[in-house]
This record gives C-alpha cells, structure tokens and sequence, in this order.
C-alpha cells in the first residue's frame, strides 16, 4: 500500500499495520501523522528506513497531541488547512497514562485533529507492562500472577467516557478485526471540526499471547463477548453501536490468550471471570448491544 508500505518491523499478526493501513486509506493519504513513542514507531520508523509515505513525525511519548494540535494551528495560520488532516497515532499507554494530561487539553481546546488511540491493552513495545487500559486480570510483567494477585486487579480505565466528556463532537470506538468499520468512522470523523478521539483495539500476538492468526480471532472474540463494544458518539450522545445477534460467553476469549490462561486456575481467577462477564453484560445492557430474539 502507498500509505504504509510492506517491509516495517511488525510481529505477523501484529493488529497496528492493520489498523494504520486502513486509517490512511481512509484519508486517501491526505494527512499529516504525528507518532508517539511506542511500537508502530519502532516497527515503522528504523533509522535509515521508514514506511510511511505520508508527512511523518515522531514525537515524544507523552506530547503527540499537542505536536498535533501545534501542526493544526500553524496550517491554519498558513491558509493550508486543505493539504491534509492532522491525525495522531498512539498507543494505550501514550494515550490513557503518559500523555494523558496533555491529550485532555488538546480536547479542552477542541483542536482540528483526529487522535487514534491503537489499543493492545498494555506498554507492549517495552516488554508488556500494565497500562491504564490493560483489562481485569491480565498477567503482565509488572502485575504478575502469585499465590495472592491473579494478575491486575483494577478495571480498565474508560477513555470513551472520559474523551466524551471533554464534549468533543467525535469519539469512537472499533477494530483491526473490522477493518471496513475502521474507514467508516474515520470518514464519518472528518465530518466535524474539531477533536475526534478513535479507539481501536489492536492486538499484540506476543503479549496477548497468540500465534499470528490468534490475534484477529481474539479481537473479534473481544466484540462479540461484549468486552470490546463498538461505539459512535457525536456531540456527546450515542449515536450508534455494533450490534451482537448471538453474545459469547467472556470465557471463549479469555481461554485462548496466555494474559488470561491463569485465571482458570487460580484461586481468585473465578471471581475475575465473574466480574469480566459482568462488565460485558453491562457494556449489553448500557450500549444496547443484544440483538433482541422475536
């Protein structure tokens, strides 16, 4: 593809090219990205090579959404809003944990950008540390599995909220599962002026714990369990969602990750589940998720 080029470093199966590639296709290419430290930085931008054949810049790990907002505001000064979008990409951590701050004052301030939250639920590209969006239960390396912690014991944070709440007029949520579902709400995106916060699940093979075709049979797995709802927003109200005609219990996309293989036999790792299935009986009932039966 002429947006994102074959030959960057990702694992195969690794759910960011997916996402990315379909992003820019969306875009036609019409944009100008900036990339926080994290894995599509690493896999994408080597020294001496890159596969991006759009306006790249790699920013620090906490500030891509101000770089972004500063490239927003220097196009306007310049009359050159109409050569391209200003779209960040960043991971889980960069986004929910690092750069959190200054992403909300991005959204305080309503620039023109569109953020692109790439979701693998923890810090992957450092050895898969806990982030604020790592789920329930989940074995990293800094919440490892004992006699007493099953894994994380706090939920994930809920950005889709926390991003509505700044009142921006566009938060979604989708997935390098869905990737038709991706283009569309990129273009329904560029409808508003404004901050548009995207979140697409992406998954890691090697720190969810997959082999390289386990990847999109588990994010699939993540919506139709309801753990992962797919979302639309706009101007705060809910606008559409992902329907699921026949909802999966949460234990057929726990068991075949290694995250969450513990949890079928730890002592606390029945409660988790418990819990795990009661968060996505309630992302159901919240979003409307359930395909009513006649």
């Amino acid at each position: 593809m002429k947006y994102f080029s074959s030959g960057h470093g990702a694992c195969p199966g690794c759910g960011l090219p997916i996402a990315v590639k379909n992003v820019l296709q969306a875009l036609d290419g019409k944009c100008f990205v900036v990339n926080s430290t994290g894995c599509l930085e690493i896999i994408s931008s080597q020294y001496g090579k890159s596969a991006w054949g759009v306006p790249y810049i790699h920013s620090l790990f906490e500030n891509a959404a101000p770089v972004a907002a500063g490239i927003e505001a220097a196009l306007r000064a310049l009359g050159r809003k109409d050569e391209g979008h200003v779209v960040v990409f960043a991971g889980d951590g960069a986004t929910a944990d690092i750069g959190f701050g200054c992403l909300s004052g991005v959204m305080d301030r309503n620039h023109d950008i569109i953020y692109i939250c790439l979701d693998n639920e923890a810090y992957q590209n450092t050895g898969h540390q806990q982030s604020g969006l790592t789920p329930m239960g989940e074995a990293t390396t800094t919440t490892p599995v004992g006699k007493l912690m099953p894994g994380k014991l706090g939920k994930k944070k809920d950005m889709v909220s926390i991003a509505v709440a700044h009142g921006i007029p566009y938060v979604a949520t989708s997935s390098s599962a869905f990737p038709a579902d991706i283009r569309r709400k990129v273009k329904r995106a560029l409808e508003f002026e404004g901050t548009k916060y995207i979140q697409i699940h992406s998954p890691c093979v090697t720190g969810w714990g997959v082999d390289g075709k386990g990847g999109i049979i588990a994010a699939k797995l993540a919506v139709e369990t309801g753990l992962y709802p797919l979302v639309e927003f706009e101007y705060g109200k809910l606008t559409r969602v992902r329907k699921i005609k026949d909802r999966k219990p949460v234990e057929e996309y726990l068991k075949i990750q290694r995250r969450f293989r513990h949890l079928f036999k730890h002592p606390m790792g029945k409660q988790i589940i418990e819990e795990l299935q009661r968060i996505a009986d309630e992302n159901a009932r919240k979003y409307g998720l359930d395909v009513e039966k006649k």
